[in-house]
Parts: C-alpha cells; structure tokens; sequence
C-alpha cells in the first residue's frame, strides 16, 4: 500500500501466512508492517496464535462442507484416494498445510485471498469427525428445540 504524504510516498505491506504442520493442524495470519520481513513475522505469529486441529478421513476430510466468510464462499468436497488437491487461489495452502492430500475444492463470491483463507478455516474448523458425532447423537446431547406449548 503506498500512502501519499509530503515529502513522497510512504509503503507499507500486509502479509498472509498459512503455517501448519501437515498432519491436521493448520492457522492463518495476517501482519501489517513497514517492512516485508516485519510483515512476515508479525503474520507468522498470529497463525501461530490460530492453529486448529483439523479432522481427517485418510488423506480427505470426512463430509462436504460450505463456509462463508465476507463475501467469500468455500466449498470443501471429499475426494477419492489419488485425486489430489484441486483447489486454487487461497485455498490450496490451507488444505496442504492441514496435510489434507484428497480433496476437491470451489471458492465462490469474492476474490479477495485473505477472505478466501479465512473462509476455508472457518469451513476447517466445522468439520466433525464421523465416530465422535454418532456417539453424541446416540448420548442424546445434542441440542433439540424446546417444545411448542398449545394454549
């Protein structure tokens, strides 16, 4: 971003930084500075700050999901042993830094890279893992509406 001032023009740089480990832990950051390496640091920081543990089905993720963030949609398909990641613009490092290896992916809406990464955390981060949620629909804690009362 260049910032017009009396004596010329002022930079600045906002940098997007996926970190993860490639075994189902992955976060996102964005740091804003005067300098690339400040930028770079202060957004590798933050990523660390938002690591969530994503669940894995093999290499895939285990049901479709759709998220939105903004005016940024992702939509995250499970995809058959051997396909690969078919994902672009921000995607594509947030599903490989999750060590997601199988997956089909659309972004819908905005453009923008860093709506398009937060949208694919939040969809992350909506995943449920199979076994655990039939166990808590079996266990019956799952919340229900409260009963219409007729007077």
């Amino acid at each position: 971003v260049a910032k017009v001032v009396k004596g010329g023009k002022r930079l600045s740089f906002s940098a997007l930084v996926v970190t993860g480990d490639g075994n189902g832990h992955v976060g996102v950051g964005i740091g804003k500075a005067n300098e690339v390496p400040d930028a770079i640091n202060k957004a590798s920081a933050t990523a660390k700050k938002s690591l969530i543990k994503v669940p894995l089905a093999g290499n895939t993720i285990p049901h479709r999901i759709k998220a939105k963030f903004g005016a940024a949609e992702v939509l995250l398909i499970p995809a058959a042993p051997g396909t690969g990641v078919i994902a672009g613009s921000s995607i594509r490092p947030v599903v490989e830094s999750a060590g997601i290896k199988d997956i089909l992916t659309k972004s819908m809406g905005s453009e923008n890279r860093t709506n398009v990464a937060r949208a694919t955390m939040v969809a992350l981060s909506q995943l449920k893992q199979p076994a655990v949620e039939i166990a808590r629909r079996k266990t019956g804690t799952e919340t229900r509406p409260a009963e219409a009362v007729s007077g």
